[in-house]
């Protein structure tokens, strides 16, 4: 049996994306930080998010039957941390919008994606869930929230570096790489 906290300790090891994954419950929103967020698909447009099986916010997403993934920008540390807590008014810290779907946009996000739940399947101690995106946000020219050994880390912009990362990249035949 693998302990976990050395399973943690490993895992701190691959740098992720930090978003904030938003509903609507009733006429109030909800959401929380989640770094368990991948690309699954491009036809159809699919991604994927993993809620643990104890989140108070989950059961609510799922009800709603739609989300949006806020993509969060190096600047956003406030606002991961706030989405990151159980408890308080995580909204009353970030002006938002709604998406088509009515799940609440952030203000100052990289982009967003509005998804209807498509699949949901038990998994250890979460859920995976697997979302058709509808609608996608504008882009914002910035540097994305990272985490990364249990802390924040943002990258500087790298220089192309060509022949070297063709094929981790620029892959030479598009639809084989996300």
């Amino acid at each position: 049996m693998i302990p976990q906290q050395r399973f943690r300790q490993a895992l701190g090891n691959f740098c992720t994306g930090v978003t904030v994954v938003t509903a609507m419950r009733d006429e109030e929103p909800v959401g929380f930080a989640c770094q368990s967020f991948a690309a699954l698909s491009l036809d159809p447009p699919l991604v994927l998010f993993c809620p643990g099986k104890n989140s108070r916010t989950w059961p609510h997403i799922e009800a709603y039957g739609h989300f949006c993934v806020n993509v969060l920008s190096h600047s956003q540390q406030d606002v991961s941390a706030v989405f990151g807590k159980a408890g308080a008014d995580k909204f009353s810290c970030v002006p938002w919008a709604p998406a088509p779907s009515g799940a609440p946009i952030l203000a100052g996000a990289l982009t967003w994606l509005d998804c209807a739940v498509q699949d949901v399947h038990e998994a250890g101690d979460h859920f995976i869930v697997t979302g058709l995106v509808t609608t996608l946000g504008d882009q914002r020219d910035d540097r994305p929230l990272l985490f990364h050994r249990g802390a924040y880390t943002v990258t500087e912009p790298a220089e192309p570096t060509p022949g070297i990362l063709d094929n981790l990249i620029t892959w030479s035949r598009h639809d084989d790489w996300i």
